[in-house]
């Protein structure tokens, strides 16, 4: 496995920037702004990592986040997700959400930390991940 990215939720894009890329000297690698969806993401990260920060900013939110929800998640890519996902079932962990699009699926720790599992490359959606259910959240 790879560690790929930690996702936290902003109110404020700008003091975020700020604060990120200004005051810590992280470097914005991407964004991409989404009219439709009316969110943003925004990676960042040090000169001399690989991992990256993900700054997710909803447009609309107004109230603070509370309930820890400002943190997202942590993304990993993983060789074979399917055979991850399979070895996670059967030791219990429930898969959140599947990966039906055999590319895509979220777990979350003993702790309640929601992992999300990116498959490097590409598999063909394959039963019995494509036909499953989402279970709970993620």
């Amino acid at each position: 496995m790879k560690l790929l990215h930690t996702m936290v939720r902003v109110l404020d894009v700008d003091a975020s920037l700020h604060f990120y890329c200004d005051l810590l000297g992280l470097e914005q690698t991407s964004r991409r702004d989404f009219e439709e969806g009316r969110f943003s993401l925004i990676f960042l990260k040090a000169p001399q990592s690989e991992h990256e920060i993900e700054l997710t900013w909803n447009w609309d939110q107004k109230e603070a986040y509370t309930d820890g929800r400002n943190f997202g998640h942590i993304a990993m890519r993983v060789e074979n997700i399917y055979e991850t996902c399979q070895k996670l079932m059967d030791a219990g962990v429930v898969i959140n959400r599947p990966p039906r699009d055999g590319h895509m699926a979220f777990v979350r720790s003993p702790d309640g930390i929601s992992i999300e599992l990116l498959q490097e490359g590409y598999l063909e959606p394959q039963e019995p991940w494509k036909s499953m259910e989402n279970t709970g959240s993620w």
